[in-house]
């Protein structure tokens, strides 16, 4: 098991936190060691003079804040690659502000980096996806890949949410597309 000195962090938006968080960690289950020790849903990349922003407010798309979800993980059990191309294959990254029916500053698709090996990768492998899987259908990665800001938790009933509702609402584009 991974101590906290050897845990490192990904943060990435990709529409609606509820489905980002929910289908890393239907992949990825803590209790079966595949890799994500926990997560966090909440709000980055936006405004910095906006402090500690909540749910209405990021919706009303004034703060520019991200809804993302933060992943906590073991690279000794799962790589940094490996999650940012999850990440690909559970959205729609060639929507600009938008997933599925969700429209908004805060479904934009991005990797939130936090050193700069993590933005050196997030680079690499977003050149190998968009030539294997978007370049031939005609559209382009449009994923912002920015170095990670300033954190908030979102409020605690968006918390594993889908796993608390499990009839709520999800993005259709949550889901493998590959």
């Amino acid at each position: 098991m991974s101590t906290a000195a050897t845990a490192q962090t990904a943060t990435f938006a990709s529409g609606c936190f509820w489905g980002t968080e929910h289908i890393f960690l239907k992949h990825y289950p803590p209790a079966q060691n595949k890799g994500i020790l926990k997560t966090a849903v909440g709000y980055t990349g936006g405004n910095p003079l906006v402090k500690n922003p909540d749910y209405k407010t990021v919706c009303t798309g004034a703060t520019d804040h991200a809804e993302a979800v933060k992943i906590e993980f073991d690279p000794a059990v799962v790589s940094y690659d490996e999650l940012v191309e999850f990440f690909y294959r559970t959205h729609d990254p060639t929507t600009v502000n938008r997933q599925g029916g969700d429209t908004g500053t805060q479904y934009r698709s991005a990797i939130f980096t936090h050193s700069s090996e993590q933005e050196e990768t997030a680079k690499r492998v977003t050149a190998e996806i968009q030539a294997k899987h978007f370049t031939p259908k005609g559209k382009t990665i449009v994923t912002e890949i920015v170095p990670a800001g300033e954190w908030w938790d979102a409020e605690t009933y968006h918390q594993l949410y889908l796993f608390k509702n499990p009839n709520g609402y999800q993005c259709p584009t949550h889901r493998l597309h590959w």
